[in-house]
């Protein structure tokens, strides 16, 4: 008899779990029988928190059987969380990540879904976008990504200041610095800059590498496997960057970029390093704006014409059960219709051909667009160009440089052991 009961107590355990396993959801199962879609990117602030959500709900509405639940952290904390996140056993199905080098280690560890076959498999769609805007996301010949935004960095001028000293955007680094000494002679402070975030810091430095440096020393150097930053042409980039500081705001490590910005639209500075996305932050100026690409310097020995800049986009999570469903969003996250949605309401300009127009746009803005189209080349961003380890030796360096506590060589020598470590962790 105990026998029995024990039997029949086993029975009734068993069939309770599988009772329990066959009533349990999955992370990409609703309530209502949808498929669940996990979006995360980083943007939780206006106005870009609007936009996504506005795609998002769009898109549900015209696909009923899709719900998406969308997560969103700043800029900082998304590239930490991302790299978590991914390596987890349920990653966001769509996940934003920015191109290049950032991209690439998520292809390495196996957690970017190789989305070739829909670009091919569908042109109409895949024709829309700006080419150069989807190679950054291509590796050894298969796309990974799906670009959203594209951008480039320039310098943008008050014109009103540059006629009344006549003085002209210059083409060459010896006239910038010319032209920085009339606005310092004539009491203007030359040149607005916020360091406090290093990032701001990436975009000097990494142009100035693309310049001085030769395209072959570059890649070799930039690439996790072989990278040891030896030539001493990375040391006379460091110092053309130091040049700069005489004509910079005083305590530049204390401002951040976004108070940069706003000195520069109020006029208190009639130059700045800007991001041709940023024209529409600028708001209403009292003077003309200008923009000139980034001078060519004497003697260098890299790319004197490329344009600094890169898309942003999307990756699809290698583990997503659903792949077809998260293609069919980015796809509409990138029709026309979104495209000029996110002109007009971000200001950002769509890697959607045709998206950024007379209708939606400024004279500015669509100068800066064509500058992007017309460029043969895009000179990625520096710091998602290198592994993390090295950016973070060389952004901080120079960071300290900017307080005089460390010179060009100092920094490259701690360069040179960042990379030491990272070249013998990928030879393993």
């Amino acid at each position: 008899m105990r026998k029995t009961k024990l039997l029949f107590a086993s029975f009734l355990s068993l069939s309770l779990m599988l009772g329990g396993c066959s009533g349990e959801r999955t992370s990409s199962e609703s309530n209502d029988g949808k498929t669940t879609l996990t979006f995360f990117h980083r943007w939780p602030k206006e106005p870009e928190k609007t936009y996504f959500n506005e795609v998002v709900k769009e898109f549900e509405k015209q696909n009923p059987d899709i719900h998406i639940k969308t997560e969103a952290v700043l800029n900082d904390s998304y590239k930490d969380k991302i790299k978590v996140m991914t390596g987890t056993n349920n990653p966001p199905d769509v996940y934003f990540s920015w191109s290049d080098e950032f991209a690439s280690q998520f292809v390495r560890g196996n957690k970017a879904l190789d989305l070739t076959s829909y670009y091919k498999n569908d042109p109409t769609w895949s024709s829309q976008l700006v080419p150069s805007q989807v190679k950054p996301y291509t590796f050894n010949n298969k796309v990974y990504g799906v670009p959203v935004t594209m951008d480039g960095k320039m310098f943008f001028y008050n014109k009103d200041v540059f006629e009344k000293l006549n003085i002209h955007p210059p083409k060459t680094w010896n006239e910038f610095i010319d032209v920085l000494k009339v606005l310092k002679k004539n009491n203007y402070t030359a040149l607005q800059f916020g360091s406090q975030d290093t990032w701001t810091i990436s975009h000097y430095v990494g142009t100035l590498n693309q310049r001085l440096v030769s395209p072959e020393v570059l890649a070799m150097d930039y690439n996790r496997k072989t990278g040891k930053f030896k030539g001493d042409d990375y040391i006379k980039a460091l110092e053309k960057f130091q040049e700069l500081l005489p004509y910079f705001n005083e305590n530049t490590n204390s401002i951040d970029h976004e108070y940069a910005r706003q000195q520069f639209s109020n006029g208190k500075a009639p130059m700045f390093y800007a991001e041709t996305a940023e024209i529409k932050l600028f708001g209403p100026t009292k003077f003309e704006l200008g923009m000139f690409n980034f001078p060519e310097v004497e003697g260098g020995k890299g790319n004197q014409t490329n344009l600094t800049g890169s898309p942003e986009g999307f990756m699809v999570s290698s583990k997503t059960k659903h792949p077809k469903e998260a293609m069919e969003f980015l796809k509409f996250l990138t029709s026309k219709h979104m495209g000029e949605k996110l002109v007009t309401d971000v200001g950002k300009y769509s890697a959607v051909k045709g998206t950024v127009n007379e209708n939606n746009s400024s004279p500015e803005q669509l100068e800066a667009v064509q500058s992007i189209l017309n460029t043969k080349e895009m000179a990625p961003w520096f710091d998602m160009s290198i592994d993390a380890r090295i950016a973070d030796a060389y952004l901080t360096g120079t960071q300290m440089m900017l307080n005089g506590d460390k010179t060009p060589k100092q920094i490259m020598r701690d360069v040179q052991k960042a990379a030491d470590t990272v070249r013998f962790e990928a030879g393993k």
